[in-house]
């Protein structure tokens, strides 16, 4: 494994960039890894920025950064040699997953237009369909009908779903053969899709309990939580017309997120997508949170970041905490980071290195 001592040079200041960050189903097998990352740094102008890997979601985010012919054809490589290493007829793990890779989403970064990356991604998914023989569907913004935008709904029913999912005609795969061949047997599907900046986080919890951690989570989510009658938990659901459940909205919007509990740790975790945050900032769903584990008679003893965060988003976080304490915030960048750290529990798990965690610090840029 090779990262980070190829240096990222763009050929001129104003290229355009793009960010991709695919979610790879192995998390505990080093070597395999390894291979995967070298299979992107395989490609010229290309810089890994960060490599996050959970055991017991046996889950690695991978992010990488480049212009974008550059970034797509790193990420079709990666695509191949994750179908190679990865059996996913063998995989388990806490987290949803339906493929070897199971998430490749393109982020544009600077001076390219989402319509840009939107048909970047399209190329993408053809030529893996075509080459690989490797199901998939576009989502976010390059999905082709509303139901698809959700990667939720994309990977409904996991990979023990894809042999009837995928001669479905409702949910045929926009890329790939419509059949459970045995590539698809070994290699699962993948949801590839243009998409904003997503911050993966993961709230802790003193507690091992998976139903306080999925109340939080349902509460707090803009999907919400199913409405049942009478209990709301056992009582019976509520359903439309169609049939469909019916769901009581949660309290914050462009934010994902389920309960699960995290072996390793000893702790429960509130696991969160944050969609949009210029909406939804990151300290916003701590303090929240914070607010309904204290409701459920339990409390949040810290947090984690998957993968990479921009700048902008600590510099709010610390911002706000130290105004909040009625301290001065005329400080430092980096002292105000490193109080956004403190504050919201970063380094409980393990020490955080904001040099290796902020886009910006990595990529040597600023967006």
């Amino acid at each position: 494994m090779t990262t980070n001592n190829q240096t990222f040079i763009s050929k001129n200041p104003n290229s355009p960039l793009i960010e991709c960050v695919p979610n790879i189903s192995e998390g505990n097998d080093l070597p395999i890894i390894g291979r995967i990352v070298d299979s992107i740094e395989s490609v010229e102008g290309i810089k890994v920025l960060n490599i996050d890997s959970g055991k017991a979601a046996n889950r690695t985010v991978l992010t990488f950064i480049g212009e974008p012919e550059a970034v797509c054809e790193a990420a079709f490589r990666m695509v191949k040699k994750a179908s190679e290493l990865i059996d996913m007829s063998k995989h388990s793990g806490e987290h949803p997953r339906f493929g070897a890779v199971d998430v490749l989403p393109l982020v544009p970064i600077r001076n390219i237009s989402m319509e840009r990356v939107v048909e970047l991604s399209r190329k993408l998914g053809k030529r893996i369909g075509d080459e690989l023989g490797i199901p998939g569907y576009f989502y976010e913004y390059s999905s082709m009908e509303e139901k698809r935008s959700n990667l939720a709904s994309c990977r409904a029913g996991e990979y023990e779903g894809l042999p009837q999912k995928l001669t479905n005609p409702a949910w045929k795969p926009d890329f790939g053969p419509a059949q459970f061949t045995e590539t698809a047997r070994k290699s699962g599907a993948i949801a590839l899709g243009a998409r904003n900046i997503l911050i993966a986080y993961n709230v802790n919890l003193n507690t091992k309990s998976t139903r306080t951690a999925n109340s939080i989570a349902f509460d707090i989510r803009e999907k919400g939580r199913i409405k049942r009658l009478g209990d709301p938990i056992a009582g019976e659901i509520v359903r439309d017309f169609d049939g469909n459940p019916v769901y009581i909205p949660g309290l914050l919007k462009g934010v994902k997120g389920l309960g699960w509990y995290i072996e390793d740790f000893g702790k429960a975790q509130v696991s969160y997508n944050i969609t949009n945050i210029s909406e939804t900032p990151l300290h916003k769903v701590f303090e929240l949170t914070c607010e309904r584990a204290e409701a459920y008679g339990t409390k949040v003893t810290g947090s984690e970041l998957v993968g990479m965060i921009p700048l902008r988003v600590l510099l709010d976080a610390g911002t706000y905490f130290l105004k909040k304490q009625e301290l001065n915030s005329d400080i430092s960048e980096k002292e105000i980071v490193s109080f956004a750290v403190k504050s919201l529990g970063l380094d409980e798990l393990e020490p955080f290195d904001a040099e290796k965690r902020i886009i910006e610090y990595q990529a040597h840029l600023k967006v």
